[in-house]
């Protein structure tokens, strides 16, 4: 079995477990047989477990590997949890993948111990034969009403967008502002959920607010990536790097978090909070995605008045629809 017919096969069964040996067959053109040979070869490593007999088995992934730990917050530092909870669980796994995870896990662990004021941390990790999942969770304040009240924004949706922006830190002394920022863009997915929002990102759609009837206390980070992943450090890294520099130049600013629901972003002032801190990088990618359109004022505000106020700042944007361009275009041209 190759490893791409492996890593298909998983891939099915962890999309659906019914009627797997069918599709498989379907898929490849072999027998029903054949594939449940390779199955019960998956079954027999450890990969996959089911549940039933005949047509009626089900599939799905195995647990490989399951941690869970609460730290007290108090003394707490992010290698520690690393070198105890995670990486003896990552140990065989691609040197790339565990940098990765090295990155990403000591810098969710040090804004939970230098943000939250929680009196513990819990660290959980969940391993199956495609990809590695980490929760990290604390109980404190929550960071989205933390950024609120730091930046004395309206509206704690709006953290979100300052969040995606990057360079946003309650503690410039101490912090870049870089680690979520980074962190969200190596991995497969990045969720975070406190209070009743939840923010998710992927590789594969634009970044999504989800508003949630529970409010949840305190803050839970969610971040998967597959175990086989040839991403790197260095290359998401150069992503946002300007040319020849080592600095975090660039930014991709995904716009309709700027807009709440309901809303269609018409005025001054959304332009004004979906530009702020804009300065603070030589390129901003404005990725109007879920944008259908504009008005007037906010893109006069945006591609204008910005641009005049801080003209070593490029605003780039992507993804417009026609209705988008064409105000775009009416504001540039005056």
């Amino acid at each position: 079995m190759t490893p791409e017919l492996r890593r298909s096969i998983l891939s099915a069964i962890a999309q659906d477990g019914g009627n797997v040996a069918a599709r498989l067959a379907e898929q490849y053109g072999v027998s029903r047989q054949s594939a449940s040979a390779w199955l019960a070869k998956l079954k027999q490593e450890g990969g996959i477990a089911s549940i039933g007999v005949g047509r009626g088995v089900r599939y799905h992934l195995a647990t490989l590997a399951q941690v869970r730990r609460v730290y007290p917050r108090a003394g707490l530092s992010e290698d520690r949890v690393w070198r105890e909870a995670i990486a003896p669980a990552l140990h065989d796994l691609p040197a790339n993948v565990r940098d990765i995870w090295n990155y990403a896990v000591t810098e969710m662990v040090n804004n939970a111990i230098d943000h939250s004021g929680s009196e513990r941390v819990t660290v959980e990790l969940l391993r199956d034969a495609l990809n590695t999942t980490v929760y990290i969770a604390d109980e404190g304040e929550g960071i989205f009403l933390k950024i609120q009240r730091a930046l004395n924004l309206y509206d704690p949706r709006e953290a979100i967008l300052e969040l995606a922006k990057g360079k946003l830190t309650t503690d410039p002394a101490n912090h870049t502002g870089e680690g979520i920022f980074f962190s969200s863009k190596v991995m497969d997915a990045f969720d975070i959920r406190s209070g009743t929002l939840h923010f998710m990102h992927d590789e594969w759609e634009a970044d999504v607010l989800l508003e949630r009837p529970a409010n949840a206390p305190g803050t839970l980070v969610l971040m998967r990536l597959a175990n086989d992943s040839r991403r790197t450090l260095q290359e998401v890294f150069d992503q946002f790097a300007a040319p020849e520099e080592y600095t975090f130049a660039k930014t991709i600013v995904p716009v309709r978090l700027a807009q709440h629901e309901g809303e269609k972003l018409v005025s001054r002032s959304q332009a004004k909070r979906l530009t702020m801190r804009f300065e603070r990088f030589q390129t901003v990618v404005l990725d109007f995605a879920g944008v259908e359109e504009i008005g007037q004022a906010f893109a006069d505000e945006v591609f204008r008045v910005f641009h005049q106020a801080h003209p070593a700042t490029a605003l780039l944007p992507i993804h417009m629809t026609p209705a988008v361009e064409k105000m775009f275009k009416r504001v540039v041209k005056g």
